[in-house]
């Protein structure tokens, strides 16, 4: 029988999946369709567009509110943010087209791109804990943004086209990740190696995370 006076603990476990997989996809293949746009390798089309929309945007946005249950403030701030960049980047592209606002000027869209630089870059020093795959998967991406902003803002297209080389990299990475992420867990043992820091993975919030 229980003493008078104590208290009942309850412990709650979560045994839903792990989302970040299908984020990491989306960010992953939508990067690399622009990266080609921008590396002067295919014409801007349909399909940057609608992966802008969807997987890389909608897709992501939902992933990251799915990290935010689970208590994962990196992740979801990652995949949140991230999902309203691809949102955010077609509106730019079709605002204009439609006759709802005037196109960007090289200027302002440098210094949009820009901050989304400095976003990645200080976010970059968020994984110092987690692994060298996400480590590298942030910080080819902020060099990738600076470049696309100095080419954008000074009208240098062949730094335009340098970023848009470089944008592979993160692309190709995420895709790495979530490869990983999901045939590390079906197979229960490591067949993609994500390099953890410290022997193992750790969230910016110091807990173990197979995600992160």
């Amino acid at each position: 029988m229980k003493e008078s006076g104590q208290a009942n603990t309850t412990t709650i476990v979560d045994r839903t999946a792990n989302p970040a997989p299908i984020a990491l996809m989306g960010f992953g293949m939508t990067t690399i369709l622009l990266s080609t746009v921008n590396a002067g390798l295919l014409p801007l089309g349909a399909a940057v567009l609608a992966m802008g929309i969807f997987f890389g945007g909608l897709a992501q946005v939902i992933v990251g509110f799915l990290e935010w249950k689970k208590g994962n403030t990196f992740g979801a701030t990652t995949f949140v943010s991230f999902g309203f960049f691809w949102i955010v980047l077609v509106a730019m592209m079709i605002l204009p087209k439609l006759g709802l606002a005037a196109a960007d000027t090289g200027e302002g869209k440098g210094l949009f791109l820009g901050l989304w630089g400095f976003f990645t870059l200080y976010m970059t020093i968020g994984t110092i804990n987690t692994n060298r795959a996400l480590q590298f998967t942030f910080a080819s991406l902020a060099v990738t943004f600076f470049l696309l902003a100095i080419g954008d803002a000074f009208a240098i297209a062949d730094v335009v086209k340098l970023g848009g080389f470089i944008g592979l990299l993160p692309g190709a990475a995420a895709i790495y990740m979530a490869m990983g992420q999901v045939l590390n867990e079906a197979l229960g043992r490591t067949v993609v190696p994500m390099f953890p820091c410290n022997g193992k993975n750790v969230k910016a919030s110091g807990k173990e995370s197979s995600a992160h």
